[in-house]
């Protein structure tokens, strides 16, 4: 495998570097110049330079990670998304078509593209109606669509990964475990004088995997997802936000006062997003390894050890 990531120096993409460098060769793209010889400073919004890239590197495969990524703020940069997900995504379609069709292409989506469920379903599945309710989601859906329609129009071998909400240590803020974990470990290591912990909705569940175990689906996906296909990244268990922070509030030291801020509650909120991942299980016998406690306390203690 001659592997090629977008966005490799993102929070997903240092994991998926690690889990691959013994499997393959590893390149990059990134929107910075790193210095490394394997990451190339390429914007996917010009679909030139991804075009000279992918002809100067000639990968078997591409992780296409790269992108915005917060549910929020899409809302407030409604038009960035679109460009960064969208016409990024497209761009590098393109470039795939034009310089060799069986490039085998990841692209990564969202459970928000499922949106707000209609029913009682326990888990959705990937048969299960698209109806996001974010930027974000819609963004999301568009690649998904894509993906799909490259496949049947042009042969492009794509498919595309579904994941759920991924977590772990090095997540940066504006994520609900890193917010919670970074907020107490603040209060811990007495860099602020108010033990207050600012939270949003508390009511809502969703489907939480340890980033570590999210690459090694990505690499199965990349390897054994048939073209043309979605799949479902997750545990199939929904957990509330209000268990997630009371577990990291049982690392805590010292009594912390808990505020609701409306600024972290989401304008079309989802209560509940459970994914179904029995269709990536029966393709590849992928499941997750780590125990959700244990990435929570890996989360909060990169956050004590990095402030």
């Amino acid at each position: 495998m001659k592997a090629l990531i977008t966005g490799i120096t993102g929070f997903v993409g240092k994991h998926l570097e690690s889990f691959l460098r013994d499997k393959a060769d590893v390149y990059g793209t990134s929107r910075s110049n790193r210095s490394k010889n394997h990451i190339f400073e390429v914007d996917l919004l010009s679909e030139t330079k991804v075009t000279r890239l992918i002809e100067e590197i000639k990968p078997t495969h591409i992780f296409h990670l790269a992108g915005l990524s917060n549910v929020k703020d899409s809302w407030k940069q409604k038009a960035d998304f679109i460009q960064a997900n969208v016409i990024g995504t497209i761009h590098l379609l393109e470039a795939v078509r034009k310089v060799d069709n069986k490039i085998k292409v990841m692209t990564v989506g969202s459970s928000e593209e499922y949106g707000r469920i209609q029913g009682e379903l326990d888990k959705v599945i990937e048969e299960t109606a698209l109806h996001p309710v974010s930027p974000y989601g819609i963004s999301k859906c568009a690649v998904s669509m894509l993906v799909s329609l490259y496949h049947r129009s042009y042969g492009l071998n794509v498919v595309h990964a579904r994941p759920f909400n991924h977590i772990g240590p090095g997540q940066r803020l504006g994520f609900v475990t890193s917010d919670f974990a970074y907020q107490i470990a603040l209060i811990n290591k007495g860099r602020i004088d108010d033990p207050v912990l600012r939270i949003g909705n508390l009511k809502t569940a969703r489907d939480f995997t340890d980033v570590r175990d999210i690459v090694e689906a990505y690499y199965n996906i990349a390897c054994f997802g048939i073209a043309g296909e979605a799949y479902n990244v997750c545990t199939g268990q929904g957990v509330y936000i209000q268990d997630i922070l009371e577990k990291f509030l049982s690392y805590s030291n010292k009594k912390i006062e808990l505020v609701v801020d409306p600024s972290k509650i989401r304008v079309a909120e989802i209560p509940k997003l459970v994914g179904g991942p029995e269709k990536l299980y029966k393709l590849t016998g992928w499941k997750p390894k780590r125990k959700l406690d244990d990435t929570l306390k890996d989360i909060y203690d990169y956050w004590i050890n990095n402030l």
